[in-house]
């Protein structure tokens, strides 16, 4: 008896750590999220968006990134150079 509560506890804390870190509500789909499709030569990034299922799509102009439109379900963002240290 104590086991289970103590398996029942430790899968509450676990699922807890995952949705505060944000990779739950990811990976199933719930929050938008973005990735680079491409890299051109002068350093500028084409990113696609898709939108999740309690949010619509995410939002790059914030990041200095211009929107280039939709197709086929994702937003397409083009995105200055990266600035390294």
């Amino acid at each position: 008896m104590v086991t289970r509560i103590l398996l029942t506890g430790l899968v509450i804390a676990a699922l807890m750590a995952g949705v505060k870190d944000g990779r739950v509500l990811k990976v199933g789909g719930l929050t938008g999220s973005c990735a680079v499709v491409q890299t051109r030569g002068d350093g500028t990034q084409l990113e696609a968006c898709k939108a999740g299922k309690l949010e619509g799509l995410p939002s790059l102009s914030r990041q200095g990134c211009s929107t280039m439109g939709q197709f086929s379900g994702r937003e397409y963002w083009k995105c200055p150079a990266p600035i390294s240290p």
